[in-house]
């Protein structure tokens, strides 16, 4: 089975912008768990900070959708572009900054940054 099939999206779900203004919103998610490669439980924090278009995040909905990927054997870059990738597409912000910091595993720790302001000048350099 796919990724794409084990994940649903459609559990994200959003209010309304209510003053239609940029502002930064940090998310935190201090217990994220998933399956690594070798089918053992890695843990980590995860941040997003979000400048919201016209839909913000419903953080239990968020909640519901990261605990999915529990039982989901991921890579540390295939689950964070994953979920970057999941929260562009449904909420549609004007920024998005995702950071994956994981707990050691082997001695060694890594953090994973997806930034949306970094990918589009990289397209956009792609393309050109």
């Amino acid at each position: 089975m796919k990724l794409e099939e084990m994940i649903d999206i459609g559990v994200l779900k959003s209010i309304k912008n209510p003053t239609g203004e940029q502002y930064e919103i940090h998310m935190h998610q201090p217990e994220l768990t998933f399956m690594g490669v070798e089918d053992q439980p890695d843990y980590g924090v995860l941040d997003l900070f979000m400048y919201p278009g016209k839909r913000l995040v419903e953080l239990r909905s968020l909640k519901k959708y990261l605990q999915q990927y529990r039982m989901v054997v991921i890579s540390y870059e295939r689950f964070a572009d994953t979920v970057f990738k999941h929260l562009m597409e449904v909420y549609e912000p004007a920024y998005l900054r995702l950071v994956l910091s994981l707990n050691p595993r082997g001695g060694i720790s890594s953090t994973i940054t997806i930034d949306s302001k970094v990918r589009e000048e990289a397209k956009a350099q792609k393309e050109s």
